[in-house]
Formats: structure tokens, sequence, C-alpha cells
């Protein structure tokens, strides 16, 4: 499979990448040491956001339906998280701003758009993290709630604990009050349920080797729907948050690396911050967000560098499909995944949104093959 990532200066937050990272030092991240959170003292850091709504092997032409909508979205959510940035408001702020409006849409696999499990139930996942602090809230099971980023970040100021599931998660909202719930029947889109039935039928048609054939995410068109966003604002504190409705035919009570904080979210000012989308188990066991923003840290690597160093080998060699977004605490970029395509854009200090959707997208969010 060919390499896929990205190195992108937030200095200029514009400039075309090649498909190999390594060989690419931003300013800014070389002038930084590598437990601060300035790019230099005494100057702040470039700020901005990334985000992205799923990766998996699919091409433009699976998306043609609905490309331009999902495009429309994540340019919303974009410009969203940029006039929190752009007013001096917090990260945590600007990554749950922008989650909203994905979990809003019925494009993605979160919140409105969430997939079904076996038993043609939604159960959705979300989390959300501090940079500056280390704290952390994450939900998941959640069948009622409108947009689950903002129960996790209800956890994580609210309560002793970092994750709450399920009915006990569903109260905590109705203790605190100010959540949106909602039927069941909200979070129905005929897109989610056909997918179930391709799901359920598949299963009906055992292997060469006698199993069932259960969610197979190397197939051609396979999506992961996932939405989530990174950001530095202009104190220089970074935040992360992910949202998802998980597996289409999952078991129920299943739960994928979303809301586990260090798998699907992480942040730290002292390294980066990271978002995670593809086949949650393997994410889950290789806790991809933290070991990429413990290589920025420790080993003083550039975030596009650690980045690849898990997305593309570790992974890879595993059989784990997905990507991942992330910002260093100077505002350099990274994005890499090891499928034909991952849902993706940023917004820089200029407020000008890029949204790129496979490999076969040309632009500064690249990435270009060999």
């Amino acid at each position: 499979m060919k390499h896929h990532c990205l190195v992108v200066a937030a200095a200029c937050l514009a400039a075309a990448c090649s498909s190999s990272s390594t060989d690419s030092t931003p300013a800014a991240a070389a002038s930084a040491p590598a437990s601060s959170s300035q790019a230099t003292p005494g100057q702040s850091p470039h700020w901005g956001i990334v985000m992205h709504a799923g990766a998996g092997n699919f091409t433009l032409a699976d998306l043609r339906e609905r490309r331009e909508p999902m495009r429309e979205a994540l340019t919303a959510a974009l410009v969203a998280g940029h006039n929190v940035l752009k007013s001096g408001g917090a990260s945590l702020d600007a990554v749950q701003a922008a989650i909203v409006i994905l979990e809003d849409s019925p494009y993605f696999n979160a919140g409105k758009g969430a997939v079904f499990n076996h038993e043609g139930k939604n159960e959705l996942d979300s989390s959300i993290m501090d940079g500056a602090t280390h704290r952390a809230g994450a939900v998941a099971g959640l069948r009622h709630i409108k947009n689950p980023v903002l129960l996790a970040r209800l956890v994580m100021e609210r309560s002793p604990h970092v994750m709450m599931v399920g009915e006990g998660a569903e109260a905590f909202a109705k203790e605190q009050g100010g959540i949106a719930f909602v039927d069941e029947k909200y979070f129905y889109t005929e897109r989610s349920w056909q997918a179930l039935q391709r799901e359920l039928e598949k299963e009906k048609k055992p292997t060469a080797s006698g199993t069932a054939r259960v969610n197979e995410p190397s197939r051609a068109g396979a999506y992961f729907g996932t939405v989530g966003a990174v950001a530095l604002d202009r104190q220089g504190n970074l935040a992360a948050a992910t949202s998802t409705g998980g597996m289409t035919n999952k078991r129920f009570g299943r739960v994928g690396d979303s809301p586990i904080i260090g798998s699907g979210t992480y942040a730290d000012n002292h390294s980066c911050a990271i978002s995670s989308t593809g086949h949650g188990e393997f994410f889950i066991r290789y806790t991809v967000a933290k070991d990429i923003c413990a290589r920025v840290e420790y080993k003083s690597e550039k975030v596009q560098a650690a980045a690849d160093a898990v997305v593309q080998d570790e992974l890879k060699k595993a059989g784990g499909e997905g990507g991942v977004i992330g910002m260093d605490y100077a505002g350099n970029l990274a994005v890499s995944f090891n499928t034909t395509g991952m849902s993706r854009g940023y917004v820089g200090e200029d407020g000008k949104a890029v949204v790129m959707f496979t490999t076969e997208d040309a632009g500064p969010l690249g990435p270009r093959p060999k």
C-alpha cells in the first residue's frame, strides 16, 4: 500500500508536501525544545485546527453522492473552530464546536449519522482531552444523547471520573442538565441501515475456512466515518476530541478506540494532540494516540514522523487500518493514513479552510503518492 502522509508547517498552513515526510523539518518545530509549548521563548505558536471525518479504502467515486454535503459540513466545522481560536478562545472550545457540527450531520458516523450495531441499535462514543491539564472526559454506549462530545466535556469538568457509559452516563447528563436528549429514531439514516443489512447478509456466507464474514474493513469502499478534531490556541494550549457511532454490525456493548484516552484521543502541551479513526481494536492495542505523542516528547521526533512510524509501520504490520490527525506544540500538522482515503481538513491563522478526501485529491493536505 502506498505511503500516505502529510507535513505542513503551520507557519504558512498551505505548503504542499511529498508522500514521504521524514525529510521535512518545519522551522517552527526545529526551533522549539521538546519540553516547551511555545515555538520559541516569548513567541506564540502558530494556531489552527485540523479535523478528520473517517478513513477507509474508498475512492472519490464511492463518495460521489455525499461528497459535497460532506465538504460543506467539514468546512462549516473548521470555520466554527477557527472562529473560536480567532477570538482568543480555548482549543477545548474550538474542538468541541467543530465536533458538534459533524455530530449534527447525517453524513458521518457520529451523532445523527451513527451506524447500527448487530441488534439494529445505535451506540455512540466520544472523548475530549485538555493538553494543558491532562483532564479528559469520555462516554460510551449512549443511545439518547444528541451530541456525545458535550457530555464527554461534562464528565471531564463536573465529575471526578474520566469515563462513563450507557445508562449511567445518560443519568449523569440528566442530573447536570443542558444536554439534549433525543428519541432513538433520531439516529436513523437509510444509508446506515442499509450498511447493516449488507453486513448481516455477509454473515450468512461462510468463508473458505468456514467462519463467518464479520466486519472486513479492508474491502473496497469500506469507510470508518468517525470524526475528530485537534487544535492549538493562541495561548499555546492543545486539545483533542473524537466522536463515533462505532463499527457497523458491532456486538451490543462493544467499545472502540474513540472514547479511550491514549488510543483514539490524546493531548499534551509538551508534545502533541492526536485524534484517530479506523479499526478501533488495533488502535486500542497499540495505544496509537499516546504512542505518537510519546515519540514526540521523549524521542524528539517530528509529529509527522511519529505518526508515520505508528500508522504506516506498526499498525500496517499488525493489520490495522485507519489514520490519525495531529498537531504539535508549535502548530505543525500531521496527517497519516494507511488506507486509500481519509476525509480531512484544516484551517490556520489565515482562515482559509481546506478539505480533502482521498489520495486522488491534490493540494496542501496531500498526500501525493509516488
